[in-house]
């Protein structure tokens, strides 16, 4: 059993900008890959945060965003790194998931090589099933799994990453063969719920802000949260350690800056990343998305990256995703 600890908050670096921020403004125009289709996590954070960022005066100009989605965000990303290596206004949103999917799709991209901009915020993963559903709770969803572990499809992110994960170390808490497991990844959460309730899924994993509105709308049925505690917007939605499962995971996200990005560009988006994170717009957007603030920039940022390519790679050796 892999008894996996929330991530530690490695220190958050804050530097406050006086009018040469605003100065700074008058730069062309800024796009954003998002490895991902439209409506997910990693869309709803990159245009949350330059939608905070604009609230807050820090960053006025245009944004172009660019949705790419596929095999973990890496598709997108190296389409990123082929057209926009080099350039002083190429972002592009990743996160957790993309570094296990590197792994399992053995992809040639070395995140080592983009510009570290800025982690923004950490996410647990919930589990839910249809809300007509006669699983109850995430002890009788595991005995189903038990029972015959292949006739219990469950859709989540892509293979390789956190939800997959998540699902994995679920499988060995309660010791069931991780290899029978029957995960099909979903291209969003919103496509996830939409195979529970449509019968194609048992059972599905994604983030609490991807999986809450449909809960609220009584299509489905949260049965646990990967969180140590009972999240505030989830005060009734038992943890996986509570219902005696020793899983414990979130999905981080950030910010990346193109290859070989300028040296003064790279810190002039940094500061603007530092200001969002001290601005009241961003605490705003936490609060409603319910994410959980997990800041970290610049070079520290590019440590925590190197840090986890080497942490999931031990988790998916673990959970025999990989050799």
């Amino acid at each position: 059993m892999m008894n996996i600890k929330k991530i530690a908050v490695l220190g958050a670096v804050s530097v406050m900008l006086g009018a040469g921020l605003h100065a700074t403004n008058a730069a062309a125009d800024v796009s954003v890959m998002i490895p991902a289709g439209p409506g997910g996590g990693w869309d709803g954070t990159g245009r949350q945060a330059f939608g905070a960022m604009n609230a807050a005066g820090i960053y006025t100009d245009g944004v172009s965003f660019t949705n790419t989605g596929g095999a973990g965000g890496t598709i997108g990303l190296a389409a990123f790194q082929n057209s926009e290596k080099g350039k002083a206004d190429a972002l592009a949103v990743f996160g957790a998931i993309t570094v296990g999917s590197i792994m399992l799709n053995s992809s040639p991209i070395d995140l080592s090589t983009y510009t570290p901009i800025a982690r923004l915020t950490a996410e647990h993963l919930v589990i839910a099933v249809d809300s007509r559903s006669e699983i109850q709770t995430l002890e009788q969803l595991v005995t189903a799994l038990k029972e015959n572990t292949g006739a219990v499809p469950v859709g989540g992110g892509s293979a390789g990453g956190v939800d997959h994960i998540a699902l994995a170390l679920l499988a060995q808490a309660a010791d069931i063969p991780v290899a029978d497991l029957n995960y099909i990844p979903q291209t969003s959460g919103a496509e996830t719920v939409t195979g529970i309730v449509n019968g194609t899924l048992v059972a599905g994993i994604s983030g609490i802000s991807e999986f809450v509105p449909f809960e609220e709308q009584d299509r489905i049925r949260i049965l646990g949260i990967t969180s140590a505690e009972r999240h505030a917007s989830l005060p009734d939605v038992a943890t996986f350690k509570e219902a005696g499962f020793d899983v414990e995971i979130a999905n981080w996200r950030g910010i990346l800056g193109a290859p070989d990005m300028p040296a003064d560009n790279a810190a002039e988006w940094v500061a603007r990343f530092d200001a969002l994170n001290d601005s009241d717009a961003w605490a705003q957007v936490l609060q409603t998305q319910g994410w959980d603030g997990f800041y970290l920039s610049g070079p520290a940022f590019g440590d925590f990256i190197a840090a986890e390519n080497e942490r999931i790679g031990d988790i998916l050796k673990g959970a025999g995703l990989i050799e």
